[in-house]
């Protein structure tokens, strides 16, 4: 078993014993963050592109890669960038396998060190096909930070490249935002992917 069999939200919370509650604007209160002209134009060339390509490793290439690393560039490099990597961190409870991204409060990027902030899983179609696989990877970011002494709140994120969801995880309080975030939003998406450094760091 691994992330990729949490085929569900459902699945996802039962066996690995959470809280559901769900929030209208749960980061209503987070400013935005405008984007560089540096993404604004590597956007403008190839959104286009992905959507028409439609396909997830597309989408993960030519959307989700820009604006991540726009986020890492806002804190000066000091995130830890991962993508396509391997996350193994309690196979007994399914929380090993690829994750589509990661990032984490470290400027180290030979490998994944904690605390682990963000988890992002890619979709090409359908947001909530994601739900259940980044819940079990925000699960294994909570205990990987746990075991090093680094408990913080993990966000997850399920995204298409130009639909956006997001989550909170707290112990054992999963938190998820009913509100969908279109890429025509990107200060907002830029703001909330960016909340979790900026407390960290402040």
């Amino acid at each position: 078993m691994s992330y990729s069999d949490f085929k569900t939200l459902d699945k996802a919370i039962n066996d690995l014993n959470l809280t559901l509650k769900e929030s209208h604007n749960l980061f209503a209160q987070v400013p935005p963050i405008q984007p560089s002209q540096r993404l604004t134009e590597a956007l403008e060339e190839t959104l286009e592109l992905a959507t028409n390509i439609s396909t997830e490793k597309a989408r993960s290439e030519l959307i989700l890669t820009p604006i991540l690393l726009e986020v890492r560039r806002i804190f000066q490099g000091r995130i830890g960038y991962f993508s396509g990597i391997s996350f193994n961190v309690d196979e007994n409870r399914g929380l090993n396998g690829v994750c589509d991204f990661i990032l984490s409060a470290s400027e180290n990027q030979l490998l994944i060190t904690a605390p682990v902030m963000t988890v992002v899983e890619a979709k090409d179609n359908d947001i909530k096909l994601g739900l259940g696989q980044c819940v079990a990877e925000m699960v294994a970011a909570q205990v990987f930070n746990d075991r090093k002494g680094k408990s913080q709140t993990i966000y997850g994120v399920v995204s298409t490249g130009t639909l956006w969801k997001f989550l909170t995880l707290e112990t054992q309080i999963l938190t998820i935002d009913r509100t969908e975030y279109f890429i025509a939003q990107l200060a907002e998406i830029l703001g909330i992917l960016a909340e979790p450094f900026r407390n960290y760091f402040r």
